[in-house]
């Protein structure tokens, strides 16, 4: 079967997600897709420092992704998993670009609080690298990466709130040290681009790369109604 677009409602790949952010999960099932959650074990700094120096902020993002999408396609080839028979695995790396540096997660308490001293009351771009890999009988039959950039300007928390958001560790594991979703979303004043794209997956670029790769929404939506159906019975 080549890369075409199935018309038939009912039909269609498997959509799998190669990372382990619930955030991520939720944006997807909310938009009434059941993703297959596959972890892509991908070192993230590895990747990124093999990256020539004058790779755009644009460039490592996707880089990052392409690699996950990746890593997770050649597991699910060599595990002989079914989905391989049919499937789109989608990868995704997110990172704050902010006065000319990328950010990632921060990892420590320390490193959140430095974050958000440089952040706070200020505006930077949360850039997420997205890349989907369309496979076909066990075979990666077409690929299709790109990056969404969306302006976010954050509000000043009082040091007692900021204290406490720090304390609960949700900064700690985040792109940027802040969530748009969570806890962190009473600290962001407004955004400048899609919503989604800061959550971890732009839904606009993903429905234009699972495009790009021959897969529909409408189709997406199918096996998702299905796979729902499935699991009440």
């Amino acid at each position: 079967m080549g890369v075409s677009r199935i018309d038939a409602v009912g039909s269609g790949p498997r959509f799998v997600l190669g990372s382990a952010s619930p955030a991520r999960l939720q944006v997807l099932r909310s938009a009434g897709v059941q993703p297959m959650v596959r972890v892509s074990q991908v070192d993230e700094d590895a990747v990124a420092a093999a990256l020539p120096a004058a790779t755009p902020p644009e460039g490592v993002v996707t880089a990052l992704a392409r690699a996950k999408a990746e890593a997770v396609a050649a597991a699910l080839i060599a595990d002989a998993d079914p989905v391989v028979a049919d499937c789109v695995v989608v990868g995704c790396d997110s990172m704050l670009l902010m006065d000319g540096e990328l950010q990632g997660k921060p990892h420590t308490p320390d490193v959140a609080r430095a974050r958000w001293a440089q952040m706070a009351g200020r505006s930077a771009d949360l850039l997420t690298g997205h890349c989907v890999l369309r496979l076909d009988e066990a075979r990666i039959v077409a690929q299709a990466a790109d990056c969404s950039t969306t302006t976010v300007h954050f509000a000043k928390p009082e040091p007692e709130e900021l204290d406490a958001y720090i304390a609960t560790g949700e900064p700690l594991q985040v792109a940027g040290a802040f969530t748009l979703d969570s806890r962190g979303g009473w600290f962001v004043e407004r955004i400048d681009g899609d919503p989604s794209s800061v959550i971890g997956i732009g839904l606009p670029l993903v429905r234009r790369l699972l495009g790009d790769v021959g897969v529909g929404i409408a189709q997406l939506w199918a096996v998702g109604a299905q796979l729902g159906a499935d699991s009440a019975r």
